[in-house]
């Protein structure tokens, strides 16, 4: 399945216990679109949050998030991963 690096960019900031609560709501709803989110990262200071994901499309992924919690990505790349 295809894996995808998502980045959301939020004005002013952003706390690490609210992206944890919006990571916990698109793992309650991922599996109705055949999609996993894996990990993610956070800049507070910069707003910034990144996040790794499996899923059939980019599509599939952003569908995750807006149903989750309404917060969709910025960008959103096709990556493979490496060592």
């Amino acid at each position: 399945m295809p894996l995808y690096m998502d980045v959301h960019t939020i004005d002013g900031g952003v706390a690490a216990d609210e992206v944890a609560k919006a990571h916990m709501a698109d793992l309650q709803t991922e599996g109705k679109y055949d999609v996993k989110y894996l990990r993610y990262w956070v800049d507070e200071g910069q707003g910034k949050v990144f996040c790794l994901v499996e899923a059939p499309s980019a599509d599939a992924a952003a569908t995750v998030h807006r149903e989750a919690h309404g917060l969709v990505a910025d960008e959103v790349f096709e990556v493979q991963e490496g060592s």
